[in-house]
């Protein structure tokens, strides 16, 4: 298991183009990721659990990948959040 943490940075959170965006490039995995705000969690792979978490800027995400290839997922996973959250 690989975990890591990140604070969200959009001033409107995180919203539906990045939780979008998220959901797309986590299907190409065969890991299972879960992100976890405050008390809720989903996995990555359903855009309705990542929207219903209501994620706000400020607001500090666990992304947890655990599976094949999970150093390398959660890497890229870790970039991603820098790029678009």
């Amino acid at each position: 298991m690989k975990e890591f943490t990140y604070t969200i940075t959009d001033p409107i959170g995180f919203h539906a183009r990045p939780a979008g965006l998220l959901v797309k490039k986590v299907k190409e995995y065969a890991c299972e990721i879960t992100i976890s705000c405050e008390g809720k969690s989903s996995s990555a792979k359903k855009l309705f659990g990542i929207m219903g978490m209501g994620i706000k800027n400020g607001q500090t995400v666990t992304v947890t990948v655990e599976g094949e290839d999970e150093e390398n997922v959660a890497a890229e996973l870790e970039t991603f959040f820098k790029e678009n959250a």
